[in-house]
């Protein structure tokens, strides 16, 4: 299973400008975790700060016992063996075949034999579906199969932390699902963890377990897809529903009594559409939408029983009309379990850290400051 990633208080400038501050969260092990947020709020920043190519002024990122904002850089190279990424325009040497593309990190950081570099190879091209293109250059090839391309050279290391920048970016909507399917189906298969940086809607609802906004300099929130889907905050709402109403602005944050006037006209309108980021629900909250299943014959997400888990623990955090909703996308043996109040507490909202069975990790919700740039 992947390892857990742990980032507690961090913040990253450049010069005088301030990308974002006092970021914390914890990507659980072996689940799908997305990053949204209106442009230029630093998800990129934010990725090459994971993988310490960008060192933050403050904070800390704990990966497998190791703080590597303040590690050598002799155990920064070891834990960066532990990722993979997927860059958003593959970045795949163009002069090199998608075979000897993809076999490039076994060639530089390992001692395989070139058969067993062959083996894995063409294991990878077949688990992202490019058997029988190992022989094409990148520019012979479409731009939905240089990201598999990419995707297969992320994996070729067995990676226990994937990271995906903007995967969706220069494709068509048809290829962005293909993509998507094929990122929940790795994820049964290898049970890593996963971070998406997406600008997508439809790839924010259907197919991470946990989901986070970056707005105005901080973490607006993040937790599992159940919490932020049926959130109630304003700019979690405007983000995924695509509109104009809300503190999301062309160029910047809106003040806060045009936000007002704004909500109270979206109000007398009859609100969102499906009054939400959902469609509505039988109990008169917003229905939590379906995720992607992995495709016929591939095993069972594993990562998504523990999210389960996790959102049935919190169900009692909930006001009354989400709690219903949630409750609804549950399965009936984690219902019955809550209701007999056999699962432990968790602190209060904004701890790092959740009463769980041992192994368990959960994703810290931090709320929105009120007023400033919070």
């Amino acid at each position: 299973m992947g390892v857990a990633v742990e980032v507690s208080g961090l913040t990253k400038s450049f010069g005088s400008q301030n990308i974002w501050s006092d970021v914390t969260l914890t990507l659980p092990p072996g689940e799908i975790s997305v990053l949204l947020g209106p442009s230029g709020t630093g998800k990129s920043v934010f990725l090459k700060s994971l993988v310490g190519l960008l060192k933050p002024e403050r904070g800390s990122i704990a990966i497998a016992g190791t703080d590597i904002v303040r590690t050598s850089e002799s155990r920064l190279y070891e834990v960066r063996k532990l990722f993979g990424v997927l860059f958003q325009d593959g970045a795949l040497f163009g002069s090199m075949n998608l075979f000897d593309n993809i076999a490039f990190p076994l060639r530089e950081h390992t001692r395989k034999s070139e058969s067993e570099i062959r083996r894995i190879v063409l294991e990878k091209m077949d688990m992202v579906g490019l058997q029988g293109a190992e022989g094409k250059l990148p520019g012979e090839i479409s731009g939905g199969m240089r990201k598999r391309a990419g995707l297969a050279r992320a994996l070729v290391l067995d990676p226990e932390i994937i990271l995906f920048d903007e995967p969706d970016s220069g494709l068509d909507p048809v290829r962005v699902a293909y993509l998507n399917q094929l990122i929940v189906d790795l994820n049964a298969q290898i049970d890593a963890t996963f971070l998406i940086v997406t600008h997508d809607i439809g790839t924010a609802r259907t197919v991470p377990d946990n989901l986070g906004l970056l707005f105005r300099r901080h973490l607006a929130m993040f937790g599992p897809r159940e919490q932020l889907l049926t959130s109630q905050e304003p700019v979690v709402r405007q983000f995924l529903n695509g509109r104009r109403e809300g503190p999301i602005g062309m160029s910047e944050e809106k003040d806060v009594a045009q936000v007002e006037a704004e909500m109270a006209a979206l109000e007398a309108r009859g609100g969102d559409q499906h009054n939400g980021v959902g469609p509505k629900g039988a109990t008169g909250g917003d229905a939590v939408p379906p995720q992607l299943d992995p495709s016929p014959g591939l095993p069972e997400r594993r990562a998504v029983r523990r999210r389960q888990e996790r959102v049935a623990r919190m169900l009692h955090e909930f006001d009354p009309a989400t709690a219903a909703a949630i409750r609804a996308s549950l399965p009936a043996d984690l219902l019955a379990q809550a209701d007999a109040g056999l699962f432990g507490p968790t602190p209060a909202p904004g701890g790092r850290h959740w009463a769980a069975e041992p192994g368990a990790t959960a994703p810290t919700v931090v709320l929105p400051r009120a007023g400033g740039d919070g």
